[in-house]
Formats: structure tokens, C-alpha cells, sequence
């Protein structure tokens, strides 16, 4: 089972500040500790979203729209990635977590990502289990 452990955006990330040398440490320590395990599949702090943009569906219509963005509360500032056995497996994980900022109220969420034994079979489903060049 895979799970996503989504770090929520604050005023300070979407602003650019860095995180301190002993939260850098932390989140090292805490990285390190998942690849030791074995279930670190990937890790990584998002720009703010001033440098990034939506693309806004209506229909056959598409629409670009430039950060930033005005929700904070509603944006990511990074995720990292694990491959547990069960989801009790990744609530211990996600407990360890260390605190994403510091001197602030922050939060992360968990979700588990699908898999495609997941989804019924059919021809559209068997097209995501063949390798593909850019997977």
C-alpha cells in the first residue's frame, strides 16, 4: 500500500522562507529513518505557488491560471512518499512526522494512493500495468 504524506502549505512556505537548520535536520533524520525501513519511495518540497499554475477544465475548454494562489490552508508545500504493509503501518509513520514549521499551527494529511488491483478489470486498466518508456 502506498500513501502520500501531504505537508500543507502556510503563509511562510508560500512567501519562500526556508526551513531552519534544525528542521532541515529533523525532516533529514526522519527521511533517513523511512529509507532504512525500506519504505521511502520519494520525497520533495514544493516552490510556492507564485512559480507554479492551474489549469482550469470547462467542458473541452482549458484555462491557465498563474500563481500564486489566495487559499494557503489549501495548498501543498511538499510530500513524501511510503510503500507500508497495511495502513496502521503508515498512521505510525505519519505520527513521527516531525512538525513542518515551526512557531505555527501547520498540519499534514495521509492518503493512500489507489493501485491498480483496485479498479475493475477492462482494457483501460490493463494499459496502466504494461511498462511504459516515460514510467
Amino acid at each position: 500500500m502506498r500513501y502520500l504524506i501531504i505537508v500543507k502549505a502556510t503563509a511562510a512556505s508560500e512567501a519562500g522562507e526556508m526551513p531552519s537548520a534544525r528542521l532541515m535536520a529533523a525532516m533529514a533524520d526522519y527521511h533517513e529513518q523511512l529509507a532504512r525501513a525500506g519504505v521511502l519511495l520519494d520525497a520533495a518540497g514544493l516552490q510556492p505557488s507564485a512559480q507554479g499554475w492551474r489549469i482550469r477544465y470547462d467542458g473541452t475548454r482549458r484555462q491557465v491560471i498563474d500563481g500564486p494562489f489566495a487559499e494557503v490552508k489549501e495548498l501543498i508545500a511538499g510530500t513524501t512518499l511510503i510503500q507500508v504493509r497495511s495502513r496502521e503501518e503508515a498512521l505510525e509513520w505519519s505520527r513521527r512526522f516531525p512538525a513542518p514549521f515551526e512557531g505555527v499551527p501547520c498540519e499534514i494529511e495521509v492518503r493512500r494512493l489507489y493501485e491498480r488491483e483496485d479498479f475493475a478489470p477492462g482494457e483501460a486498466a490493463e494499459r496502466f500495468r504494461e511498462p511504459s518508456p516515460t514510467r
